[in-house]
Protein backbone atom coordinates (compact mmCIF):
# COMPACT_ATOMS: atom_id res chain seq x y z
CA UNK A 1 0.00 0.00 0.00
CA UNK A 2 1.14 3.52 -0.71
CA UNK A 3 1.13 6.46 1.68
CA UNK A 4 -1.80 7.96 -0.25
CA UNK A 5 -3.96 5.11 1.08
CA UNK A 6 -3.32 6.29 4.65
CA UNK A 7 -5.12 9.65 4.91
CA UNK A 8 -4.53 12.26 7.59
CA UNK A 9 -6.84 11.91 10.62
CA UNK A 10 -7.19 14.93 12.90
CA UNK A 11 -9.42 14.00 15.83
CA UNK A 12 -9.97 17.58 16.96
CA UNK A 13 -10.97 18.64 13.45
CA UNK A 14 -13.72 16.03 13.07
CA UNK A 15 -14.60 15.26 16.70
CA UNK A 16 -18.24 16.33 16.53
CA UNK A 17 -18.81 14.38 13.33
CA UNK A 18 -17.03 11.35 14.84
CA UNK A 19 -19.35 11.37 17.87
CA UNK A 20 -22.34 11.67 15.53
CA UNK A 21 -21.07 8.74 13.44
CA UNK A 22 -20.37 6.63 16.52
CA UNK A 23 -23.93 7.10 17.74
CA UNK A 24 -25.23 6.09 14.30
CA UNK A 25 -23.14 2.91 14.40
CA UNK A 26 -24.53 2.16 17.85
CA UNK A 27 -28.11 2.31 16.60
CA UNK A 28 -27.22 0.00 13.69
CA UNK A 29 -25.13 -2.34 15.85
CA UNK A 30 -27.84 -2.68 18.49
CA UNK A 31 -30.24 -3.88 15.80
CA UNK A 32 -27.84 -6.68 14.91
CA UNK A 33 -27.34 -7.41 18.62
CA UNK A 34 -31.08 -7.63 19.30
CA UNK A 35 -31.79 -10.15 16.52
CA UNK A 36 -28.67 -12.38 16.61
CA UNK A 37 -28.03 -15.27 19.04
CA UNK A 38 -25.13 -14.64 21.41
CA UNK A 39 -21.78 -15.71 19.98
CA UNK A 40 -18.71 -16.28 22.16
CA UNK A 41 -16.85 -13.13 23.16
CA UNK A 42 -19.61 -10.93 21.77
CA UNK A 43 -18.63 -11.63 18.16
CA UNK A 44 -22.24 -11.18 17.06
CA UNK A 45 -22.07 -7.52 18.12
CA UNK A 46 -19.58 -5.77 15.78
CA UNK A 47 -19.82 -4.28 12.31
CA UNK A 48 -17.44 -5.10 9.45
CA UNK A 49 -15.42 -2.89 7.12
CA UNK A 50 -16.86 -3.04 3.59
CA UNK A 51 -15.59 -1.46 0.36
CA UNK A 52 -18.20 1.26 0.92
CA UNK A 53 -18.24 1.72 4.69
CA UNK A 54 -19.39 -0.34 7.67
CA UNK A 55 -21.95 -3.14 7.47
CA UNK A 56 -23.71 -5.64 9.71
CA UNK A 57 -23.48 -8.68 7.40
CA UNK A 58 -26.68 -10.75 7.15
CA UNK A 59 -29.08 -10.39 10.12
CA UNK A 60 -31.85 -12.98 10.70
CA UNK A 61 -35.44 -11.85 11.27
CA UNK A 62 -38.93 -13.30 11.01
CA UNK A 63 -39.33 -11.29 7.80
CA UNK A 64 -36.19 -12.86 6.34
CA UNK A 65 -32.52 -11.97 6.28
CA UNK A 66 -31.48 -8.36 5.84
CA UNK A 67 -28.37 -6.20 6.03
CA UNK A 68 -27.70 -2.62 7.11
CA UNK A 69 -24.77 -0.69 5.69
CA UNK A 70 -23.45 2.76 6.46
CA UNK A 71 -22.05 3.80 3.07
CA UNK A 72 -19.28 6.20 4.09
CA UNK A 73 -18.39 7.03 0.49
CA UNK A 74 -21.83 8.01 -0.83
CA UNK A 75 -22.97 8.96 2.71
CA UNK A 76 -26.12 6.87 2.66
CA UNK A 77 -27.68 4.45 5.14
CA UNK A 78 -28.91 1.39 3.25
CA UNK A 79 -31.16 -1.47 4.38
CA UNK A 80 -31.31 -4.43 1.99
CA UNK A 81 -33.55 -7.48 2.38
CA UNK A 82 -33.13 -10.98 0.97
CA UNK A 83 -36.76 -10.81 -0.20
CA UNK A 84 -35.91 -7.87 -2.42
CA UNK A 85 -37.03 -4.84 -0.42
CA UNK A 86 -34.66 -1.95 0.27
CA UNK A 87 -34.68 1.50 1.87
CA UNK A 88 -32.11 4.31 2.00
CA UNK A 89 -31.58 7.46 4.03
CA UNK A 90 -28.87 10.15 3.73
CA UNK A 91 -26.08 10.31 6.30
CA UNK A 92 -26.12 13.98 7.13
CA UNK A 93 -26.13 16.62 9.84
CA UNK A 94 -29.03 16.38 12.26
CA UNK A 95 -30.09 14.61 15.44
CA UNK A 96 -29.72 11.03 16.60
CA UNK A 97 -33.42 11.06 17.52
CA UNK A 98 -34.26 11.65 13.86
CA UNK A 99 -31.77 9.02 12.66
CA UNK A 100 -33.11 6.45 15.11
CA UNK A 101 -36.74 7.21 14.22
CA UNK A 102 -36.08 7.06 10.48
CA UNK A 103 -34.21 3.76 10.67
CA UNK A 104 -36.85 2.10 12.82
CA UNK A 105 -39.54 3.33 10.41
CA UNK A 106 -37.54 1.93 7.46
CA UNK A 107 -37.36 -1.47 9.13
CA UNK A 108 -41.07 -1.43 9.97
CA UNK A 109 -41.91 -0.62 6.36
CA UNK A 110 -39.93 -3.71 5.33
CA UNK A 111 -41.82 -5.88 7.82
CA UNK A 112 -38.88 -6.17 10.24
CA UNK A 113 -39.87 -6.00 13.91
CA UNK A 114 -37.13 -5.21 16.42
CA UNK A 115 -36.81 -3.50 19.79
CA UNK A 116 -33.40 -2.31 20.90
CA UNK A 117 -31.83 -0.95 24.07
CA UNK A 118 -31.75 2.76 23.31
CA UNK A 119 -29.08 3.91 25.79
CA UNK A 120 -25.64 4.32 24.12
CA UNK A 121 -22.82 2.16 25.48
CA UNK A 122 -19.30 3.18 26.53
CA UNK A 123 -19.97 6.89 25.95
CA UNK A 124 -19.90 9.70 28.53
CA UNK A 125 -23.22 11.24 29.60
CA UNK A 126 -25.34 8.97 27.37
CA UNK A 127 -28.78 10.10 26.20
CA UNK A 128 -31.32 7.61 24.88
CA UNK A 129 -31.54 7.70 21.10
CA UNK A 130 -35.19 8.85 20.81
CA UNK A 131 -34.49 11.64 23.32
CA UNK A 132 -31.23 12.89 21.79
CA UNK A 133 -32.26 16.06 19.94
CA UNK A 134 -28.82 17.67 19.90
CA UNK A 135 -27.96 18.98 16.43
CA UNK A 136 -24.70 17.44 15.23
CA UNK A 137 -22.63 18.11 12.09
CA UNK A 138 -21.64 15.64 9.41
CA UNK A 139 -18.34 16.32 7.66
CA UNK A 140 -18.49 13.98 4.68
CA UNK A 141 -14.85 14.47 3.69
CA UNK A 142 -13.66 13.57 7.20
CA UNK A 143 -15.91 10.50 7.24
CA UNK A 144 -14.53 9.35 3.89
CA UNK A 145 -10.96 9.77 5.14
CA UNK A 146 -11.85 7.67 8.18
CA UNK A 147 -13.22 4.96 5.92
CA UNK A 148 -10.07 5.03 3.77
CA UNK A 149 -8.01 4.53 6.92
CA UNK A 150 -10.26 1.64 7.99
CA UNK A 151 -9.75 -0.05 4.62
CA UNK A 152 -5.97 0.21 4.95
CA UNK A 153 -5.93 -1.03 8.54
CA UNK A 154 -8.43 -3.82 7.82
CA UNK A 155 -6.14 -5.18 5.11
CA UNK A 156 -3.08 -5.27 7.39
CA UNK A 157 -5.01 -6.77 10.32
CA UNK A 158 -6.34 -9.53 8.06
CA UNK A 159 -2.84 -10.27 6.80
CA UNK A 160 -1.58 -10.43 10.39
CA UNK A 161 -4.40 -12.83 11.27
CA UNK A 162 -3.19 -15.36 8.65
CA UNK A 163 -0.09 -16.20 10.72
CA UNK A 164 -2.05 -17.86 13.52
CA UNK A 165 -3.39 -21.42 13.64
CA UNK A 166 -5.19 -21.09 16.97
CA UNK A 167 -8.51 -19.47 17.72
CA UNK A 168 -8.64 -15.90 16.40
CA UNK A 169 -11.43 -13.39 16.04
CA UNK A 170 -12.54 -11.89 12.77
CA UNK A 171 -11.29 -8.36 12.10
CA UNK A 172 -14.32 -6.43 13.30
CA UNK A 173 -15.47 -2.96 14.32
CA UNK A 174 -16.87 -2.50 17.81
CA UNK A 175 -19.35 0.36 17.91
CA UNK A 176 -19.19 0.72 21.69
CA UNK A 177 -15.48 1.55 21.83
CA UNK A 178 -15.48 2.74 18.18
CA UNK A 179 -12.44 0.71 17.18
CA UNK A 180 -11.33 -1.96 14.72
CA UNK A 181 -9.86 -4.99 16.47
CA UNK A 182 -8.41 -8.48 16.00
CA UNK A 183 -7.76 -10.93 18.85
CA UNK A 184 -5.70 -14.11 19.26
CA UNK A 185 -6.36 -16.71 21.97
CA UNK A 186 -3.89 -18.98 23.78
CA UNK A 187 -6.55 -21.66 24.24
CA UNK A 188 -6.49 -21.40 28.05
CA UNK A 189 -9.15 -20.01 30.35
CA UNK A 190 -8.43 -16.64 31.98
CA UNK A 191 -9.15 -15.48 35.53
CA UNK A 192 -12.54 -13.74 35.83
CA UNK A 193 -12.37 -10.17 34.59
CA UNK A 194 -13.04 -7.62 37.38
CA UNK A 195 -15.47 -5.69 35.18
CA UNK A 196 -16.02 -2.03 35.81
CA UNK A 197 -15.82 -0.89 32.18
CA UNK A 198 -17.96 2.28 32.00
CA UNK A 199 -21.15 1.77 30.01
CA UNK A 200 -20.64 -1.99 29.63
CA UNK A 201 -22.36 -4.64 31.79
CA UNK A 202 -19.89 -6.70 33.82
CA UNK A 203 -21.43 -9.93 32.52
CA UNK A 204 -20.57 -8.88 28.96
CA UNK A 205 -17.00 -7.95 29.88
CA UNK A 206 -16.42 -11.21 31.75
CA UNK A 207 -17.77 -13.28 28.85
CA UNK A 208 -15.57 -11.37 26.40
CA UNK A 209 -12.44 -12.04 28.48
CA UNK A 210 -13.20 -15.58 29.58
CA UNK A 211 -9.99 -16.82 27.90
CA UNK A 212 -6.43 -15.54 27.59
CA UNK A 213 -5.97 -13.08 24.73
CA UNK A 214 -3.55 -10.91 22.88
CA UNK A 215 -5.60 -8.21 21.21
CA UNK A 216 -4.70 -5.38 18.86
CA UNK A 217 -6.75 -2.61 17.36
CA UNK A 218 -7.09 0.85 15.89
CA UNK A 219 -9.15 3.77 17.09
CA UNK A 220 -9.53 7.20 15.46
CA UNK A 221 -9.23 9.10 18.74
CA UNK A 222 -11.35 10.16 21.69
CA UNK A 223 -11.52 12.96 24.23
CA UNK A 224 -9.40 10.81 26.56
CA UNK A 225 -6.87 10.03 23.79
CA UNK A 226 -7.28 12.78 21.17
CA UNK A 227 -5.33 11.27 18.29
CA UNK A 228 -5.62 8.24 16.05
CA UNK A 229 -3.54 5.30 17.26
CA UNK A 230 -2.96 1.57 17.19
CA UNK A 231 -2.95 -0.41 20.43
CA UNK A 232 -2.05 -3.87 21.69
CA UNK A 233 -2.70 -5.49 25.07
CA UNK A 234 -2.86 -8.86 26.77
CA UNK A 235 -5.42 -10.23 29.21
CA UNK A 236 -4.28 -11.22 31.68
CA UNK A 237 -1.12 -9.19 31.19
CA UNK A 238 1.83 -11.52 31.97
CA UNK A 239 4.58 -10.43 34.34
CA UNK A 240 7.05 -8.16 32.57
CA UNK A 241 4.71 -7.29 29.70
CA UNK A 242 4.82 -3.53 30.28
CA UNK A 243 8.62 -3.54 30.12
CA UNK A 244 8.88 -5.78 27.05
CA UNK A 245 11.00 -4.68 24.11
CA UNK A 246 8.76 -4.12 21.10
CA UNK A 247 9.00 -2.60 17.63
CA UNK A 248 9.11 -0.01 16.17
CA UNK A 249 11.03 2.27 18.52
CA UNK A 250 8.25 4.86 18.26
CA UNK A 251 5.80 2.52 20.02
CA UNK A 252 5.43 2.83 23.77
CA UNK A 253 3.58 1.41 26.77
CA UNK A 254 1.03 3.64 28.50
CA UNK A 255 0.17 2.68 32.10
CA UNK A 256 -3.12 4.62 32.07
CA UNK A 257 -4.40 2.37 29.28
CA UNK A 258 -2.42 -0.74 30.19
CA UNK A 259 -1.53 -1.09 26.50
CA UNK A 260 1.22 -0.58 23.98
CA UNK A 261 0.42 2.30 21.62
CA UNK A 262 1.70 3.33 18.20
CA UNK A 263 0.47 6.66 16.85
CA UNK A 264 -1.33 6.41 13.51
CA UNK A 265 0.68 9.34 12.17
CA UNK A 266 3.93 7.37 12.64
CA UNK A 267 2.55 4.59 10.46
CA UNK A 268 1.11 7.00 7.92
CA UNK A 269 4.42 8.85 7.54
CA UNK A 270 6.48 5.68 7.14
CA UNK A 271 7.99 4.69 3.80
CA UNK A 272 6.25 1.30 4.17
CA UNK A 273 3.19 1.74 6.44
CA UNK A 274 2.14 -1.90 6.16
CA UNK A 275 5.54 -3.19 7.25
CA UNK A 276 5.81 -0.91 10.29
CA UNK A 277 2.28 -1.78 11.42
CA UNK A 278 2.88 -5.53 10.98
CA UNK A 279 6.07 -5.16 13.01
CA UNK A 280 4.09 -3.56 15.84
CA UNK A 281 1.40 -6.24 15.72
CA UNK A 282 3.86 -9.14 15.62
CA UNK A 283 6.25 -7.84 18.27
CA UNK A 284 3.53 -6.97 20.80
CA UNK A 285 1.84 -10.32 20.25
CA UNK A 286 5.24 -11.99 20.58
CA UNK A 287 5.81 -10.31 23.93
CA UNK A 288 2.40 -11.41 25.22
CA UNK A 289 2.77 -14.98 23.95
CA UNK A 290 6.35 -15.50 25.13
CA UNK A 291 5.89 -13.97 28.58
CA UNK A 292 2.52 -15.71 28.93
CA UNK A 293 4.02 -19.10 28.00
CA UNK A 294 1.71 -19.74 25.06
CA UNK A 295 2.41 -22.85 22.97
CA UNK A 296 3.76 -20.74 20.12
CA UNK A 297 5.05 -23.68 18.07
CA UNK A 298 1.54 -25.16 17.91
CA UNK A 299 -0.31 -21.85 17.44
CA UNK A 300 1.71 -20.01 14.79
CA UNK A 301 2.51 -20.30 11.10
CA UNK A 302 3.93 -18.08 8.38
CA UNK A 303 2.03 -15.10 6.97
CA UNK A 304 -0.40 -16.17 4.29
CA UNK A 305 0.39 -15.61 0.63
CA UNK A 306 -2.07 -15.41 -2.23
CA UNK A 307 -2.75 -18.72 -4.02
CA UNK A 308 -0.22 -20.60 -1.87
CA UNK A 309 -1.65 -23.23 0.52
CA UNK A 310 -0.03 -23.28 3.94
CA UNK A 311 2.71 -25.92 4.09
CA UNK A 312 1.97 -28.74 6.55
Amino acid sequence: MTRSEWPALDWQQWRETAVHLQLMTQVVGKIRLALTPWLNHGWHVPLYVTPRGLGTSSIPSEAGAFEIELDLQAHVLRVTCAAGGARTRPLEAGTIAAFYGDLMAMLAALGIEVTIATLPNEMPDPVRFPEDHAERPYDGEAVTRFHQALLAVDRVFKHFRTAFLGKASPVHFFWGSFDLAVTRFSGRAAPPHPGGVPGLPDAVTREAYSHEVSSAGFWPGSDAWPRAAFYSYAYPAPEGFAAASIRPEAAYYTPELGEFVLDYEIVRAATDPEAILLDFLQSTYGAAATLGHWDRAALECGLGETRKPRKV
